[in-house]
């Protein structure tokens, strides 16, 4: 049967699985470092879940369905609404703060473009539990240290951090109405992708006058250390944060922008987002405060593989080998193969990764063989040194050989 995979959707073939599955260690390693514990739900949820959470709207973006049970449900675009949910039902018995991570495979029937597709994983971590402004800095440290642990510096990435509570006392401060304020959230969150002509005519279709409008763009510009002390108090969780991270050595990674302001409206308190420093791409993680959500203090970021996958590329830092293996073993002739086969599961059994041709081939196919299959070294096993416990060692990069004792390498000599 041919064919092609869904629009938006993958084939990870071999070569493409060993990126997923660097991203996927990385990941996990950092989470572990960090103390977080991972977790997983259903990929299938109730479509109810989203809409609760996102509005009907969003169905329009979901892969959703009614099941043979006559229930309405989505593939999971999204994990936050599957953790609230999980928390929700053990809340009383789980302790606080909880650190959770997931990698959960996500769908959204989106527009496809670069580094976004109808299919993605993505790292979740979130911490539940816990309003201080360390808890802030905490996952904004893991995301810089997964973007470290990949071989990135700042002067590949960097992390830009505000605060929606900084951005709504400002505005307020300046004039603005409540009513006023999700045009002016908007337009601050566009400020860099959308013509100034455009973001005005939204402001005067809110009802923003010329001072107003003034103002929004004014604070859209705020950066560093004018943007806390243009703030004042409310500034403080945002500053102490950031002294957070400067503390723990990773302050050329962070810069303080208001521009960041997280479309989602369930975000209440500090938000940030990691770009490449080129900004050629989409953004590689984001996320934030969103203590309204649940019944308890929490924040989360989310980091996807797609956007990440590429960046990797692009810089060199994605890996270029598969498993290498140790040995290929070759028999001589056919008396020789019990002895190569016993050596091959022996080695095995050590941990050590050996293969061998499948048919019967003459020494030179199977040489070419071991070669494409990129061994280092194939072990021989003839009649004459099978007779005297030896075989013979052939290095495929120098063309160098050596006869060593079977028992020898069965015996520390791939170490």
């Amino acid at each position: 049967m041919q064919g092609k995979a869904l629009p938006g959707f993958r084939d990870f073939y071999p070569e493409d699985l060993i990126l997923r599955n660097h991203i996927f260690a990385t990941w996990r390693s950092v989470a572990a470092r960090y103390g977080f514990e991972e977790y997983d739900g259903p990929p299938l949820e109730s479509l109810e879940m989203y809409t609760q959470k996102s509005g009907d709207e969003i169905v329009q973006q979901l892969y959703a369905f009614r099941d043979k049970g006559d229930r309405d449900v989505a593939l999971r675009p999204e994990m936050t609404p599957t953790l609230a949910r999980m928390v929700a039902a053990r809340v009383q018995a789980l302790k606080k703060p909880i650190r959770w991570f997931s990698i959960p495979q996500l769908f959204r029937y989106e527009r496809q473009q670069r580094g976004r597709l109808r299919e993605h994983f993505q790292l979740n971590m979130d911490i539940i539990g816990e309003a201080g402004p360390l808890a802030d800095a905490e996952l904004m440290a893991a995301s810089v240290d997964i973007m470290r642990g990949f071989g990135l510096g700042p002067k590949d990435v960097q992390l830009r951090i505000s605060d929606r509570r900084v951005i709504r006392g400002l505005l307020l401060g300046r004039g603005l109405t409540e009513s006023q304020l999700p045009t002016a959230f908007a337009v601050i969150d566009r400020s860099e992708r959308v013509p100034t002509n455009v973001l005005e005519e939204m402001l005067t279709s809110a009802g923003l006058g010329k001072g107003e409008s003034r103002a929004v763009f004014d604070i859209a510009g705020l950066r560093g250390p004018e943007a806390l002390k243009a703030a004042g108090e409310v500034a403080e969780p945002l500053g102490q944060a950031v002294q957070a991270l400067q503390s723990m050595g990773l302050g050329d990674f962070v810069s303080i922008d208001l521009t960041i302001v997280r479309g989602l409206a369930y975000y209440t308190g500090i938000v940030f987002e990691l770009f490449d420093i080129q900004k050629t791409l989409r953004a590689i993680a984001g996320g934030g405060r969103y203590d309204g959500l649940l019944d308890l203090p929490a924040l989360g970021f989310g980091m996807g593989d797609v956007v990440l996958g590429e960046l990797l590329k692009e810089r060199g830092a994605a890996p270029k080998a598969s498993t290498e293996l140790g040995a290929f073993l070759i028999a001589v002739g056919g008396d020789d193969l019990p002895t190569m086969l016993q050596l091959a599961h022996a080695l095995r059994e050590r941990g050590i990764s050996v293969e061998y041709g499948l048919r019967h081939a003459g020494v030179r196919k199977q040489l070419e063989l071991a070669s494409a299959r990129g061994a280092a070294r194939a072990v021989i096993v003839g009649p004459e040194e099978r007779a005297q416990g030896l075989a013979v060692v052939r290095d495929l990069r120098t063309s160098t050989e050596a006869k060593v004792p079977i028992r020898q390498l069965l015996n520390g000599y791939f170490d």
